[in-house]
C-alpha cells in the first residue's frame, strides 16, 4: 500500500484524489493546499488529513507525493519531495523557466527519486494504440505526424496571464506527443499564431489559435494545430502516416448513437472537455506511477520529457514573435 501526500485540492487534484482512493494499492493520507476550505472538503470525501507541506513530506510513511498545485509551485515542491526521499507524480509543466526546470531536474537527479510528469495523453487508450501502431511498423515507416487539439472555449482573461500562454500552457501536451509519436527529437520548429477568438486574451499578450510544425533530424514532419474554442466540442484527434499506411484517432463522441434519416446523419458532439475525454487517460497515468514506485515499470514520461516539451514550447513562442524557423 503506498501512501501519498497531494499538493493541491483544485480541478486536476480532486482527479488524483478520486484515482487514488479507488486504486487497490493506494492510499490518500494528506492533502495540502493554500485553500483550507478546498484542502479539508476533499481530505473529508477521502478520509484524509489536512496538513503541511513540512509536516506531509517529514512523515515517513508518506512514499509519494502528487503535485496538483499551481505550476509557480511545482519546481520548489519537487525540490523539497525529492529532498525527503518521495517518489514524485508532479502536473506539467515543471516550471515555466526552461532555466528553473533545469536546475530542478538536477536536484531530481541528484537525490535519485523517481518522478513522473503528467503528460497524460501518453496514456490515452486511443493514442496508445496509434503509437503501437508506428513502434510496429504496421504502417511502414514513420513519416508524418498531424496533431489537432482545440479547447470548447476559451479559459479566463485572469488564467491567461499567469499560464504561460498558449504554447506552454495548452500546446505542450501536443509538444509531448509530437515527440512520443516522432521517436525522435525534433529540430527545426515553425509557428504562426493569432488572436482570433477573444481580445483579452490579446490584451493579455497572449494568442488564442496557433499552429506549428516541427521537423527532425531524419526528416520527419509533425504538424500541430491549436485553438482556444472548437463551437462543438473537445476535439482531440491524432493521424499518423506511414510508408505503408495511416493510423488515425478520432474523438471521443459524447454517446455512440447516429440516427440516420432522409436528411442525412446526425451524430453526438465530441466529449466536452478534458475531466471526461481523458478519464481513463489519468487512471493509467496513476497505475503507471505506482508500478514505476514498485519497480515494476518506468515512467511513461520523466522528468527530461518535461524539459523537452518547454524547449519546444519556448522555440513555438519565439518563432511565433520573429516569424523565422527555430533550429535546435
Amino acid at each position: 500500500m503506498l501512501n501519498f501526500c497531494l499538493f493541491g485540492a483544485g480541478r486536476i487534484g480532486a482527479i488524483h484524489a478520486a484515482n487514488v482512493a479507488a486504486h487497490a494499492h493506494a492510499n490518500l493520507r494528506y492533502v495540502v493546499d493554500l485553500f483550507a476550505e478546498s484542502a479539508q472538503t476533499l481530505a473529508d470525501k477521502y478520509d484524509a488529513q489536512v496538513t503541511t507541506v513540512t509536516q506531509a513530506l517529514a512523515d515517513p510513511e508518506i512514499h509519494a507525493v502528487i503535485i496538483a498545485s499551481p505550476t509557480d509551485t511545482h519546481a520548489d515542491l519537487i525540490e523539497k519531495a525529492a529532498a525527503a526521499g518521495k517518489a514524485i507524480f508532479c502536473e506539467k509543466p515543471i516550471d515555466l523557466s526552461a532555466d528553473r526546470t533545469r536546475a530542478c531536474l538536477e536536484y531530481v537527479e541528484k537525490a535519485g527519486v523517481l518522478c513522473l510528469v503528467g503528460f497524460n495523453r501518453r496514456y490515452d487508450p486511443n493514442f496508445s494504440a496509434v503509437k503501437a501502431q508506428i513502434d510496429s511498423e504496421a504502417i511502414g515507416k514513420l513519416e508524418m505526424v498531424t496533431i489537432t487539439s482545440r479547447d470548447p472555449s476559451p479559459p479566463p482573461a485572469q488564467y491567461v496571464r499567469s499560464s504561460g500562454g498558449l504554447f506552454r500552457d495548452m500546446m505542450i501536451h501536443d509538444l509531448d506527443m509530437a515527440r512520443w509519436l516522432l521517436g525522435e527529437e525534433p529540430v527545426e520548429v515553425f509557428a504562426t499564431a493569432s488572436c482570433l477568438i477573444d481580445p483579452e486574451i490579446g490584451a493579455n499578450g497572449d494568442v488564442d489559435s496557433a499552429l506549428v510544425t516541427l521537423k527532425t533530424a531524419s526528416g520527419k514532419l509533425c504538424q500541430i494545430s491549436n485553438s482556444r474554442r472548437a463551437a462543438y466540442g473537445y476535439d482531440q484527434r491524432v493521424e499518423v502516416l506511414g510508408s505503408k499506411g495511416m493510423a488515425q484517432a478520432e474523438n471521443q463522441r459524447e454517446s455512440t448513437l447516429v440516427v440516420t434519416n432522409a436528411s442525412g446523419a446526425i451524430a453526438a458532439k465530441p466529449q466536452h472537455f478534458f475531466l471526461e475525454r481523458y478519464a481513463a487517460a489519468y487512471q493509467r497515468e496513476l497505475e503507471n506511477f505506482i508500478q514505476s514506485v514498485q519497480g515494476k515499470e518506468q515512467p511513461l514520461a520523466n522528468q527530461h520529457d518535461g524539459l523537452m516539451a518547454l524547449v519546444l514550447a519556448d522555440a513555438a513562442y519565439e518563432s511565433a514573435s520573429s516569424g523565422r524557423v527555430i533550429t535546435l
